[in-house]
């Protein structure tokens, strides 16, 4: 059976375009891009060999590919399942995940990375794809068998926030991966400067008492990154940027021809230090939240193309490691199902158009890591998002799919809500899934 979704406002970010029309889907993958005109009474419609869903003038775009999500399995599976993620990435318009290797044990070996990508199969309705560890135990000291893991499925190797702080390591590491053509994922923290840090240093985190880092920590690991990048000519990711210091250098880099892009934190992108306001753990993030300057510096990175992906940076944390002195809590946010209505912030603030905004959601992030994903083309898979940019709500965070329920944006006002998300045109989310 075809499935034609029409009258919609197709987003391509391929193209940079928006433009009313549809899509019939065919096989899992889009078959024909329509314009407007679908005539509901011919034939085909009549005898059901098309099944067509009316869209009523919303959005339709690729499906957000999210990188760097913290799924707790093995080791915390009562913080996040593979099933509890995949309900919220579908219920927040995510149709790829990319995982973090920084469970327990790490993912860091052949057969642990077969043991996740087994469990992702049986129990998540979306695509899932793993990153793997960088060294063994992300202890920064033995590199792991990158060809192996490449071999086993791993689209991306890093170390998470775990700094490899040995640069002959790092280095070996980069040499190896350029080698097999695998990429590099990085957090450019100073991992000295940064250790204990719960606050970005200056006006705010001495009137509250709390140990800061300046941003020139991530400028500095940044440039070393860099540094060995330009001397090993290796593919490298930064994976979450979040200071307006680091983004000289970054672009010295591209315009160096270096094969380097970056990433930045949805939460960075939408809040910033005053946000922490009087402790509240749920904005405690690694790299802790910065100035306004930061922010919008950020924000205008990705309008530019200079900063290449938004993701989540799902990180689920249960309660009891939350409800601890803002210093001792522990880092992270989920943000599988708040990324999309998150991200339309900056739409309806005017500071970054639709197809922009796609572009670092879904397509440059399936470019980067050789997906199909992320395109409305003919051939392209079907994995679609629905959904109306004007829908207000204030977010209750017990309502969220997630087993772990820490989220800044609880009890916030928000603007835009997903409809309904397609997997290989399966509808897996919405009201006739």
């Amino acid at each position: 059976m075809n499935l034609i979704l029409h009258n919609a406002r197709l987003i391509d970010p391929e193209a940079g375009t928006e433009a009313l029309g549809g899509l019939r889907i065919s096989d899992g993958k889009i078959a024909e891009i329509l314009d407007q005109t679908i005539d509901v009474n011919s034939q085909a419609c009549r005898t059901k060999q098309i099944h067509l869903i009316d869209c009523n003038g919303k959005h339709l775009a690729p499906g957000i590919v999210d990188v760097g999500v913290k799924v707790c399995e093995p080791g915390e599976r009562h913080k996040e399942s593979y099933r509890t993620a995949g309900l919220a990435a579908a219920a927040g318009g995510v149709t790829t995940m990319v995982t973090r290797p920084d469970t327990i044990p790490a993912i860091d070996s052949p057969e642990i990375l077969e043991f996740v990508t087994r469990r992702a199969a049986q129990d998540a309705p979306i695509n899932i794809r793993h990153m793997a560890a960088l060294t063994r135990g992300r202890n920064g000291r033995e590199m792991v068998e990158i060809g192996f893991l490449r071999d086993a499925g791993a689209v991306a190797f890093t170390d998470c926030d775990r700094v490899v702080q040995d640069t002959k390591v790092f280095t070996r590491c980069l040499t190896y991966a350029h080698s097999l053509g695998a990429l590099v994922i990085a957090h450019p923290q100073e991992p000295l400067l940064s250790e204990g840090a719960a606050a970005t240093s200056g006006k705010f985190a001495s009137l509250r008492g709390l140990p800061a880092v300046s941003p020139m920590a991530e400028k500095l690991e940044l440039e070393r990154d860099l540094s060995l990048v330009e001397m090993t000519g290796a593919c490298y990711h930064a994976d979450a940027l979040s200071t307006a210091a680091a983004l000289p250098a970054l672009e010295r880099a591209k315009q160096n021809g270096l094969d380097v892009t970056a990433g930045v934190n949805i939460h960075h992108l939408t809040l910033n230090e005053l946000d922490v306001g009087d402790y509240r753990t749920f904005f405690k993030l690694k790299p802790p939240l910065r100035s306004e300057d930061d922010r919008l510096a950020m924000v205008e990175a990705v309008a530019s193309g200079l900063i290449d992906m938004i993701g989540s940076f799902h990180t689920p944390q249960d309660e009891e490691s939350k409800r601890l002195p803002f210093e001792e809590a522990a880092s992270g946010a989920v943000g599988l199902e708040t990324l999309l209505p998150a991200a339309l912030r900056l739409y309806h603030a005017g500071a970054i158009d639709l197809p922009t905004l796609f572009r670092a959601l879904a397509y440059n992030p399936a470019r980067r890591l050789g997906l199909d994903s992320g395109r409305l083309c003919v051939g392209a898979p079907a994995d679609l998002v629905l959904f109306d940019t004007n829908v207000p709500f204030v977010l209750n965070r017990f309502q969220l799919h997630s087993k772990s329920k820490n989220t800044p944006f609880d009890g916030q006002r928000m603007q835009g809500k997903v409809l309904a998300t397609f997997v290989g045109g399966k509808q897996i989310f919405g009201g006739e899934s």
